[in-house]
């Protein structure tokens, strides 16, 4: 099974009225890249990388760098094809563009892996602990019109009182953008429309230094949050363990790190309490096997981010099927020592409407696919749709 093309596909879908804003910027669109690779006998592997910047770097790094390696190379072995191309790039692709890169080629090799065997990926990895993921509503972000204190707190309120009706057992809010006591009463917002049962947790998106985070993490500790998501800058490390030694919310952390080496290093410093890799960011398949690995020998609970399209989420539902409780027990927890799954509640049709299968909450959960690779099908009629073309591609 021998890889005969590496298609490469930027995605883009404007907002408009729908635009919103976390503590770094405005969302005006949503984009994602995606890899299709296919095999000399028509077998087809999709695979999604680089969230956080624009798509265009990484696209170029796969055309016109990584691609050329792999035409002709065996299909079904992704291990082996993500180290010799990290050693290729090592010098000067430790983090950032070329893991995104590798992740979307990654992910679309154990697709590809799998679904040549006819099994999910899961399978591949060891096999699953749960046919389902409990999952938790990223939203709560800020409006356009964000200034007016008034209509963003009524508007608040009712956006997480529209989660918890539902289904969302959990809701994550973003904060770090406007003063902290302005953040604060949105916090109380929150916290009285989900009542005391639906767990909350905050995302500053690294907008703290460590002693304004902790002012913050004053007001956390009030309302039950759950855990504090990049308090400060992710080449904080000190800054992490001076929040993390005077809260008592657990500090999470790591979508903006990359590889087994990132972790590492979150880990060893005592940065985390929760680690976060994102499998488009980090390295995909391969390196989660190896972050987790790491994570579950220094006792601390995986929760992949996740924010991408369809692809993204259903390589996600992959990961975390073959993540074991944290630590073991009869019968795990979630947030306690099982896992959740991020379900991003912005509008973004690359997530909803992009696959022939659609996500849905069952019981305020996501069932995990159990179809060849990643289990889900890419409508590419749709996908046509949102691809952007340049005049160089």
């Amino acid at each position: 099974m021998k890889i005969r093309t590496i298609e490469t596909f930027i995605l883009r879908v404007p907002l408009g009225e729908k635009r919103f804003y976390s503590s770094q910027a405005a969302f005006p669109e949503r984009s994602s890249f995606l890899v299709k690779i296919t095999t000399e006998g028509g077998l087809v592997g999709w695979g999604e990388g680089g969230q956080y910047g624009p798509p265009e770097p990484p696209a170029t790094c796969v055309e016109r760098v990584l691609a050329p390696q792999l035409i002709g190379r065996r299909a079904d072995e992704p291990v082996r094809i993500f180290e010799d191309l990290y050693a290729f790039s090592r010098d000067f692709g430790q983090k950032g563009t070329y893991i995104e890169a590798l992740s979307a080629i990654d992910i679309a090799l154990w697709d590809l892996w799998g679904k040549s065997l006819g099994k999910p990926v899961h399978a591949l990895m060891g096999g699953a602990f749960r046919s389902a993921v409990p999952a938790y509503g990223t939203g709560c972000y800020y409006p356009d019109h964000y200034r007016d204190t008034e209509r963003m707190l009524r508007e608040l309120g009712e956006e997480a009182r529209g989660y918890r009706a539902a289904g969302m057992m959990a809701i994550k809010l973003k904060i770090g953008l406007v003063p902290i006591a302005l953040d604060a009463e949105r916090l109380a917002v929150v916290r009285n429309a989900i009542g005391p049962d639906v767990a909350l947790m905050v995302d500053a998106n690294h907008a703290y230094t460590s002693a304004s985070a902790i002012r913050m993490g004053r007001a956390l500790e009030r309302h039950d949050v759950l855990w504090f998501e990049e308090p400060v800058p992710p080449e904080d490390r000190q800054g992490y363990r001076r929040v993390r030694d005077a809260i008592d919310v657990p500090v999470a952390g790591g979508e903006c790190e990359y590889t087994r080496f990132g972790f590492r290093d979150l880990l060893l410093g005592e940065c985390i309490d929760i680690a976060q890799p994102d499998l488009c960011c980090s390295g995909g398949f391969t390196e989660w096997t190896k972050i987790l690995a790491l994570t579950s020998s220094f006792g601390v609970l995986t929760l992949p981010h996740v924010w991408g399209s369809g692809v993204a989420v259903a390589a996600a539902l992959q990961a975390i099927a073959v993540a074991p409780p944290i630590p073991f027990t009869a019968a795990g927890v979630p947030l306690q020592n099982e896992p959740m799954i991020e379900y991003d509640r912005t509008h973004n049709p690359l997530r909803d409407d992009l696959l022939t299968e659609k996500f849905s909450l069952v019981e305020g959960a996501l069932t995990i696919p159990t179809g060849p690779g990643l289990g889900i099908t890419v409508d590419e009629k749709k996908l046509a749709r949102w691809v952007v073309t340049t005049p160089d591609r």
